[in-house]
């Protein structure tokens, strides 16, 4: 299981490959953004990334290998929890919340929830899901 949970600023995973091509000094919170989207593009090319700008946000993910999966949380105190560890199916998903207190719940993958994009905007939203 994969857990983060600080807040700022964490970036990891699809960006960790081009590290080399973000010009970091330039980074702000006006260019973040377009790096977001180009992180979301280029998702296929290099594998899963969480991305995080806020405090106390936390992603708590138990993943099987053939997973591909882009979550940005932005704002505080937001929550995802996202396990399809039970199966051996290819998944492919984005998550984005942009709010504060928000709770993402998800378990389970399957042919319906491949390919699903959930955006989250607003404070105290709660979204459980369950796919078997």
């Amino acid at each position: 299981m994969l857990k983060i949970g600080w807040g700022a600023f964490t970036l990891f995973a699809g960006l960790f490959v081009q590290a080399q091509q973000v010009d970091w000094d330039k980074l702000n919170s006006s260019t973040v953004l377009d790096l977001m989207a180009r992180q979301q593009t280029e998702q296929g090319l290099y594998g899963s990334s969480v991305l995080q700008i806020g405090d106390n946000n936390s992603a708590e993910l138990s993943l099987n290998a053939k997973t591909n999966i882009a979550i940005q949380q932005l704002g505080d105190f937001n929550t995802l929890f996202f396990i399809n560890s039970f199966t051996n199916q290819e998944t492919k998903t984005a998550i984005t919340a942009q709010g504060n207190n928000n709770i993402i719940d998800i378990t389970g993958s399957n042919s319906i929830s491949d390919g699903m994009q959930i955006s989250v905007k607003g404070d105290n939203k709660t979204i459980f899901m369950r796919n078997y």
